[in-house]
This record gives structure tokens, sequence and C-alpha cells, in this order.
């Protein structure tokens, strides 16, 4: 027996989003989840082959398998926003390289990474001094501090934890990393705090942060999700993932 049926737009009414996860990455899945958790928008995920030491090297490496990670998200879907999950390797690649290798494959769809999401978060705010927090060796920090420099941010403070093992990152507790954000901050006067790596577990501790420093916190995932939902036209207030989000 041959059954009938008919077809709608799917489950994507509102917004159909892709983002592009490092093998090692454990944590901006499960962050992602939370707040993209909206009637009407859909997230797909793909990975992207990683090796768990940090480095320059390793994270350029990725600007190669981007457009084979891309083409592992359903190809049938007119995507609106894709993101590329990695605030370091954005660093050293480059935001405009990313969108143009991750547009090979999907050329219509709106692209952006952890590195530009917190630009534009900073100019959404009009925020110039920053307090900035990460997790990486110092080539890797340097070189992301120097692409916020570029874009128009002045580091007020800065803070690491020097750490090149990504599997060691994701196991750094949220109260140290709410520990090394206040801390940072009450270094020098700044008008927000970026935390860099999407493999820091940030979400749940950034009203807290925010409540103990009293300005904005802008961590990767939480900006990467931020951005991609308001490039996509979503623009539903979540004041419980930071100001940002207010």
């Amino acid at each position: 027996m041959k059954l009938d049926f008919e077809t709608d737009e799917g489950i994507g009414t509102r917004a159909t989003l892709g983002v592009i996860v490092l093998e090692t990455d454990e944590t901006l899945e499960p962050e992602f989840a939370r707040m993209t958790d909206l009637e009407g928008v859909t997230l797909y995920h793909s990975r992207i082959p990683m090796v768990s030491e940090i480095r320059p090297d390793t994270l350029a490496q990725m600007e190669a398998d981007l457009p084979a990670s891309a083409r592992l998200l359903p190809p049938s879907l007119p995507f609106d926003v894709i993101g590329y999950g990695c605030t370091s390797a954005s660093s050293v690649i480059g935001s405009e390289n990313v969108a143009h290798s991750v547009r090979t494959v999907f050329p219509n769809a709106r692209v952006t990474d952890p590195l530009a999401a917190i630009i534009a978060a900073g100019k959404r705010l009009g925020i110039e001094r920053l307090g900035f927090v990460t997790p990486y060796v110092p080539e890797v920090s340097e070189r992301m501090r120097g692409r916020l420099e570029e874009g128009g941010f002045e580091i007020a403070a800065f803070g690491s934890f020097e750490e090149g093992d990504d599997r060691v990152v994701a196991r750094i507790t949220e109260q140290s990393i709410l520990a090394a954000a206040v801390q940072v901050a009450q270094t020098a006067p700044c008008e927000a705090v970026v935390i860099a790596c999407t493999n820091l577990r940030c979400l749940s501790v950034i009203p807290e942060i925010e409540v103990r420093t009293g300005i904005p916190v802008f961590s990767s995932n939480q900006a990467l999700a931020w951005h991609m939902l308001r490039l996509a036209g979503v623009e539903d207030q979540r004041p419980a993932f930071g100001r940002l989000f207010a």
C-alpha cells in the first residue's frame, strides 16, 4: 500500500544554522544547544580534523580542511549562517579566509567565526577597552591579541592559562575561569572581558562574572551563537546568557 503524504518547509522556519566544530572540542555543542533552543531555529553540526596540540601550524592546516567539513552539512538545506567554531584558528587563518573557504561549498550562506563575532559584539555595545582571557600558549594568544587590536580594540589587561593541550582546556573548571576573568578585569579599567576559546566552559558563569565585574562578558561560544542568530535575523533576547543577549 502506497501512502499519501504532504511536504512543508521543514523545521528551520525562522533560521537554519550550521556550525563546524573542532574534532577535539567538547564544549561548543552543549553550550550552543542551550543558546539556540528557539522555536523555528535549527542547528546542524559538522566536525573538522584537529590535533590536540594548539600551535599556529596545526591551526593553519584547518583552512585546507574547511571545505570538506562544510560539505558534510546537509547539502539540501538553504543555510542562513554557517559558523566556524575555532577562535585561535580564525586568528591565524583570518576571518575573510574562513568565509571564503566555507562559501566554496555554500556560496549563499553568511559566515562567521568567534573572532569576527567578538569584534561584532564589541562594536554593537560600543566597547573599546577589553580585558582578555585565553587558555593559549603565548604565540597563539599574541596572534589573537593582534587581530583584536586590528579590529579597533585596546587590550587593557591580559591573562592566559598557557595550556597547549585542548583536552586539558576542556577540563578547566568554571570556577577557575570565573576567577581568572575577575582577576583580569580588576587589573586595569576595561569595558568588557573577552574569554577566548570554544572549549572553555564559560556559559554558566557569564552572569556571575558580569555581576562581579560590572561589565559585559564575551565568550567565544556565546559571541558566536549570538552573531549567528543576529545574522539570521533572530533577535530574541536571552539575558540568562549575558548582557550581549539582552
